[in-house]
């Protein structure tokens, strides 16, 4: 309890305020990697994850490119883009690394999202008259919305935790005070800003619950609607209609 109480004093120290950088300006450091990053990563996947999801083509490429994205080590992938870029492009660096690193999570929502809407739906609207394009923004984007803005919900997380290297080659963030942290063994700075950190994903998590709650329509879900009656109901209706065909 006593290192939680030293991380907390570190934190609130006024020396916080002053040092160069400060804790205020390592956040939004922070922040802008993370929301950067995943707008980048948000206009290269989520129009290829709609066509894929539409067209019904390309998605074991999808998958097979989004799991070997997933298996990339985040730490291994900057310093790589970093050696081939240079040292003096390392911010492009760290932007290539956080976005290739954000696209598998968004892609996967984006796709199937689409693939998730029942397709009498979809035979539904083509019936009507609709275009493909109508169908796809009128009908399959907003009932693929929830799994869409899971994508984007985990991708943000998962770039919120890794930002937190960029301070290994020397771009700030909250991974800065942890580096020195460990260097000079100030285990109370190395958990105050993991602390920040941890913070900052659950902000972003709440924000996306938000807006999950805001935009998506009453009643819209990817997934087939459940059967609201218990089994017992169920069962007594069979019985009933078994009855009753009996009787006739």
């Amino acid at each position: 309890m006593s290192l939680f109480a030293d991380a907390f004093a570190w934190l609130f120290s006024p020396d916080r305020l002053t040092d160069s950088p400060s804790l205020p300006e390592l956040v939004g450091q922070h922040i802008f990697y993370t929301i950067v990053s995943v707008v980048i990563a948000s206009v290269v996947a989520i129009p290829i994850g709609y066509l894929i999801g539409h067209t019904g083509r390309g998605r074991e490429i999808a998958v097979g490119i989004s799991g070997a994205a997933r298996a990339l080590p985040s730490f291994g992938l900057i310093l790589l883009l970093v050696l081939l870029i240079g040292v003096t492009h390392k911010p492009q660096a760290a932007f290539i690394a956080f976005v290739l690193l954000a696209i598998p999570s968004i892609l996967a929502g984006a796709y199937a999202g689409l693939e998730a809407v029942d397709r009498r739906v979809i035979d539904a609207a083509r019936a009507v008259g609709m275009t493909e394009w109508q169908i796809l923004w009128r009908v399959e984007v907003p009932l693929g919305l929830p799994l869409l803005l899971g994508g984007l919900r985990a991708a943000t997380l998962q770039v919120v935790a890794t930002v937190t290297l960029a301070a290994y080659i020397g771009l700030g963030g909250l991974g800065l005070p942890i580096i020195k942290g460990l260097a000079l063994r100030r285990f109370d700075e190395m958990l105050g800003a993991a602390l920040v950190i941890v913070a900052l994903a659950l902000v972003f998590d709440g924000l996306f619950a938000i807006v999950q709650h805001l935009i998506i329509p009453a009643g819209v879900s990817a997934g087939r609607p459940k059967d609201v009656r218990p089994a017992s109901s169920r069962r007594r209706a069979v019985v009933g209609l078994a009855t009753k065909e009996r009787e006739g």
